[in-house]
Parts: structure tokens; C-alpha cells; sequence
């Protein structure tokens, strides 16, 4: 009788295969499917059909739910996306921009941000409610790459060094939250005009 083979089974001792590291095209398939929706629930056209955020991104539905197996896993998915990037640019736009033009422009990304909110409503509220995504949380990172932007433009002059970046983040919520039309509407770049005027200092 031949000895056992001493080889472990693949992922090692002890470690299922569905442990293993995800394929790259896995990564880009969700990657893929968290971008087209991310772009359809900002549309405002009304319900999102998963379907078609399958069929736009080039996967059969099977593919998509094998990522997110509930609309509200997409959902959780595509807030979080959002956030990382809107809450994360402040030092890129800081990198490549005067404070107060990188806070304009922050301003304009923050709105797309919401814009994106409003098409997940109702999913969003139950997360919130069932505590899966954490309100106060969001409301600090926001406020904190706010921070960031104010405090490097207190210290050119570019920005006003009295403001609280709690009081902004109430301004833009009151702004972007009252039923403007999105992040590339008139009325949203004359309110966000309005705000840095008042941030400049006299």
C-alpha cells in the first residue's frame, strides 16, 4: 500500500476552497456591478430593475446574485462605494487644487453623493432603521473631509478660519436635500455659489 500523499489540499490545512482569494474577474464582475448602479440609482429615471444593471454591466443575473444576493445587499454595497469616495477625494482635490477651489469641487462631488441617496431611499431608511448602516457615522466622515478642506484654507486665507465644519455639513444637507434636481443642476451650483461666498473671507 502506497503512503498517504503528505500534500495539504489547496487553500492549505484546514481551509475550504470557498476561503480562497476571489478571482480577479470576480472582483471586476462586482466591481463592474456596484459602478452601474451606482450610475442608475443617481439617474432619478425611478425604480432600478436588477435585471438591467446585470444586462448594462454584461453579466447574466445569476452573476449578480451570486455577489449581492438581496437588492438591499446591492444597496449597502453602492452607499458604501460612495461614501469612501466622497469622503476620501478631500485630500486628492487638496493635492491638485487651492483650498477653496478644492472645497468648491468637493462640494459638486458631495451632491452626486446625495443625488445617489435619493434613488435608494427607502432601502437606505430600512438599513438605517435595522442599524446595518450607521447614520452618525456617515454624518462625521462627512464632516471631518470638510474639516480637512477648512482647516488648509484657514491657513492659506483662502477660507474663513471661524466656521465650524458641523455648520457646513447642516448647510449642505439643507441644500442638497431639498429637492433639488442633482448634482449638475442650475439651482444646485448657484446654492453651492451661495455657500462659498459665505466661506470666503471679506
Amino acid at each position: 500500500m502506497q503512503p498517504a500523499d503528505p500534500t495539504p489540499p489547496e487553500g492549505g490545512p484546514g481551509k475550504p476552497r470557498s476561503a480562497r482569494t476571489p478571482r480577479a474577474d470576480a472582483l471586476r464582475n462586482r466591481d463592474k456591478l456596484i459602478q452601474v448602479a451606482r450610475a442608475a440609482f443617481a439617474s432619478g429615471d425611478g425604480t432600478v430593475v436588477l435585471e438591467g444593471i446585470a444586462r448594462e454591466a454584461g453579466v447574466g443575473i445569476g452573476t449578480l446574485y451570486r455577489h449581492f444576493p438581496t437588492r438591499e445587499a446591492l444597496v449597502e454595497a453602492v452607499y458604501a462605494a460612495e461614501l469612501d469616495d466622497v469622503t476620501g477625494s478631500a485630500p486628492a482635490l487638496l493635492q491638485e487644487l487651492p483650498p477653496d477651489a478644492a472645497l468648491r469641487a468637493w462640494m459638486v462631488r458631495y451632491a452626486a453623493f446625495i443625488a445617489t441617496k435619493r434613488g435608494m431611499a427607502d432601502t437606505l431608511r430600512a438599513a438605517w432603521a435595522s442599524g446595518r448602516i450607521a447614520t452618525p457615522a456617515t454624518r462625521e466622515r462627512i464632516t471631518s473631509a470638510i474639516a480637512t478642506i477648512l482647516a488648509r484654507g484657514a491657513e492659506d486665507g483662502s477660507l474663513r478660519p471661524d466656521v465650524e465644519p458641523e455648520d457646513v455639513t447642516v448647510m449642505l444637507l439643507g441644500i442638497f436635500l431639498a429637492g433639488t434636481t442633482g448634482d449638475t443642476s442650475a439651482r444646485t451650483e448657484r446654492l453651492i455659489d451661495l455657500v462659498m461666498d459665505a466661506l470666503t473671507p471679506r
